[in-house]
């Protein structure tokens, strides 16, 4: 069984893996199981009133959980896959806890291959918040992954920089990150 077939494994069995991506390692759990999802907040020691973002894998998949207008799917089409997370209305089959009852979820597709085919393969999204307790240190390196996991899929040093977390209804950056000025300047424009 290779290292994606064990990551699909572990999720489909409500369990965490910690993966890479274009930006950060991610704590990756199905992010339609409640059980799987109080797993990331024990883990992450992070206060279940505040939003965890998720990871799909093509814009049908984001399409699937969220509403989306012109402007976002504009938007959507020019900077995703990459280093950004959408902030979209969310629709009423995801679980509420990710939205921390706002009506809206992040949501990223990673350009990162590895992540890609986790997703993919798991046919469904994942959670895709670092993979650290809450308010540490962005996890870069393997050694950073503070979180306790079920499998621990290795993709070396990564980028870094975390994702700029864009607001689609407001049309604003909520996080500076990777990419931010040419997002800015996207949000003018439009």
């Amino acid at each position: 069984m290779d290292i994606i077939e064990r990551a699909v494994s572990v999720l489909t069995h409500d369990g965490l893996i910690v993966y890479p991506t274009d930006t950060l390692y991610g704590l990756g759990a199905d992010a339609f199981s409640d059980e799987a999802l109080e797993k990331v907040y024990e883990a992450k020691k992070r206060d279940l009133s505040k939003p965890i973002s998720i990871a799909v894998s093509d814009f049908e998949m984001l399409a699937a959980v969220s509403h989306t207008t012109p402007f976002a799917e504009e938007f959507i089409e020019r900077f995703l896959p990459g280093p950004v997370t959408v902030i979209v209305p969310v629709r009423k089959m995801l679980p509420e806890i990710l939205s921390g009852g706002t009506g809206m979820i992040g949501i990223r597709i990673p350009a990162h291959g590895v992540a890609l085919q986790i997703i993919e393969k798991f046919d469904a999204p994942i959670t895709a918040t670092s993979a650290n307790l809450s308010g540490g240190k962005d996890p870069q390196t393997p050694e950073e992954c503070t979180v306790p996991r079920d499998l621990f899929v290795d993709g070396g040093r990564l980028a870094g920089k975390p994702s700029t977390v864009v607001d689609l209804t407001k049309k604003e950056i909520v996080r500076r990150g990777a990419e931010a000025d040419a997002i800015e300047a996207f949000l003018r424009s439009g």
